[in-house]
């Protein structure tokens, strides 16, 4: 499971798919509807906050809102109706590593798209996210 950082632009087509049905899939998580992944490390960020449901309700829709500018058809009915409106705080140590990651994952999928990245050196983070100083997260599992 990734629930990236970075914001869904600089996603693959086979990248916002996977984020989409991923992000889903912790939803369920944090709604209790599933046994599986509930202690999955991408989650601790959304379980700290008092309202999880909602604030990974906040990340699909900006997921789905990508999907609908590339012209995907996405079914906005599976985001739960909770709505948040604030942001999360995240490091930039985690945005970066997190680039990182997808450049590595693009060059070996995706070779045209990790071009068009390389010259990108300070990526957006997704629109949930506000940055703050520091080093990528304890949870992270690094490679």
């Amino acid at each position: 499971m990734r629930l990236w950082t970075i914001h869904p632009r600089y996603l693959d087509a086979k990248g916002l798919v996977a984020v989409w049905r991923e992000a889903l899939l912790a939803q369920k998580v944090l709604q209790g509807r599933t046994a599986g992944y509930r202690h999955h490390p991408q989650l601790i960020r959304f379980r700290q906050h008092s309202r999880p449901v909602a604030v990974i309700a906040a990340y699909l829709r900006h997921i789905l809102q990508e999907a609908v500018s590339r012209g995907y058809h996405f079914n906005g009915k599976k985001i739960s109706r909770s709505h948040f409106s604030g942001s999360l705080m995240e490091t930039d140590g985690q945005l970066l590593y997190e680039w990182q990651h997808l450049k590595r994952k693009l060059r070996l999928r995706d070779y045209q798209h990790y071009l068009a990245l390389q010259l990108i050196e300070n990526p957006k983070p997704h629109p949930l996210f506000r940055m703050r100083n520091g080093p990528p997260r304890d949870w992270e599992r690094m490679k």
